[in-house]
């Protein structure tokens, strides 16, 4: 093959890191959104939908330089007219936008709210991780109470729970406010800079840009000289010990699982005070933890967007993909939308004439069917229902048409009843 040839071909295929979503798996999804926003509902959050495309400067300014997102991973354009856009690397900067640009400042602090939907990195696809990424996300902004962090623990963990996670623990971390957080800062460049002739040349550029994303860093050398890092809370000023402890006494309180990482902060600028993961104990690739949910308190980021004030705020997204794809999940189905019973089968031209209207009277009793209308065979609509595995197959042909009747076939038996129009709804719920 060609070099032309080949980048032909490769033009037709799904982008690298991206993927069609069909049939189950499609359900999968839904069903667990459905389950998501059921639990987030009832715990008091609120639904918001961001574009998918925001000003590249949302996501410049607050997620910050340094961090990968901003540095390598976030797909930008510019536009015929000259604007930058940037497709959204994350929620959390837009949903902030979202609040300050509605003037959700004059509701009843804080605003819960959720969302769901894709969000696009240039990051390295690997199990559970693509470049076209579902999240469901949760967003308390307004206040900044430990009650908010645990009310977003609480309510992540118990999304999960009844998706189907039986052993999940919270990796949980203080990163301080702007009161410590310099301290604490300038403790860890003296501790990297003795270090210096060990430490990768990524997290040695790290120490320029952004110091605490070393702690968070992958590569094996530097976990090592992480070990004996100092440790965040050890810095906290007494308002952030405080608050810490309260958190921490919340998730006691609910019976919540969680450790103290002190290396655990998060790879995003904005983030201040708690930082959290939510990992899946022996989920991962050869019994490792998995990491599904991850969030923090971001209580500087509404300055970054053009608020005049602070405004403090606590959030968490967790990773859809990752989740749908685990052994334990529930795979979900979608009230909404159930697994088609019944294969609806046409013959003659009467009967075709006449079938949109049979299945608009099975769709308002919300049956739903599966049907092949361009096909003219009996055989070949049997055959089609067979390969389906539907349970039963309803057959309208020219003398049903006339004496305004179906078959009902039952698939597995090859048993049949002829049934009247107007008792076919009444035979249905009994099968």
């Amino acid at each position: 093959m060609s070099q032309k040839e080949k980048i032909k071909k490769e033009a037709f295929v799904a982008p690298k890191g991206m993927r069609d979503i069909m049939d189950e798996k499609y359900y999968h999804y839904q069903g667990f959104f459905e389950k998501a926003q059921e639990v987030a509902v009832y715990y008091g959050f609120r639904p918001l939908e961001t574009p998918i495309l925001e000003n590249e400067e949302v996501f410049t300014s607050s997620i910050g330089v340094g961090t990968d997102i901003v540095d390598k991973e976030m797909y930008t354009l510019k536009t015929k007219g000259g604007d930058h856009l940037a497709m959204r690397p994350e929620f959390t900067a837009g949903v902030m936008r979202a609040y300050i640009e509605n003037g959700m400042q004059s509701l009843p602090q804080p605003v819960p709210l959720y969302s769901y939907g894709q969000i696009y990195r240039h990051d390295k696809p690997q199990r559970g991780r693509y470049r076209e990424v579902r999240q469901f996300n949760l967003e308390m902004l307004g206040s900044e109470k430990s009650i908010c962090d645990a009310m977003v623990i609480k309510t992540a963990c118990t999304i999960l729970e009844e998706a189907g996670a039986t052993n999940i623990v919270v990796d949980i971390n203080s990163i301080g406010d702007k009161e410590c957080r310099g301290g604490y800062i300038k403790e860890l460049v003296n501790y990297y800079k003795k270090h210096m002739n060990d430490l990768p040349p990524v997290d040695r550029e790290r120490l320029k840009t952004n110091p605490l994303r070393i702690l968070d860093s992958k590569e094996e050398k530097t976990k090592a000289i992480n070990e004996g890092a100092p440790d965040a809370t050890s810095s906290l000023c007494p308002s952030c010990k405080k608050h810490f402890k309260e958190v921490l006494e919340y998730l006691e309180e609910m019976e919540i699982p969680f450790r103290i990482n002190k290396n655990l902060v998060r790879g995003l600028s904005y983030y201040t005070r708690t930082v959290f993961e939510i990992i899946e104990e022996g989920a991962g690739e050869d019994g490792a933890p998995l990491t599904i949910a991850a969030g923090g308190r971001y209580d500087y980021l509404a300055k970054f967007l053009g608020s005049k004030k602070d405004i403090p705020a606590m959030g968490m997204a967790m990773g859809v993909d990752r989740i749908v794809e685990s052994p334990w999940y529930k795979k979900l189905s979608p009230r909404i939308m159930k697994k088609p019973k019944m294969y609806f089968i046409q013959l003659g031209n009467d009967a075709k004439l006449k079938s949109l209207n049979v299945i608009e009277m099975l769709r308002k009793a919300h049956v739903p069917i599966m049907q092949s209308l361009s096909k003219d065979s009996l055989g070949q609509q049997l055959a089609i229902a067979e390969r389906m595995g539907v349970p039963y197959a309803i057959i309208f042909g020219q003398k049903e048409a006339l004496e305004n009747s179906v078959i009902v076939r039952d698939m597995q038996t090859r048993s049949q009843d002829t049934v009247k129009m107007d008792k076919l709804l009444e035979y249905l719920k009994k099968i």
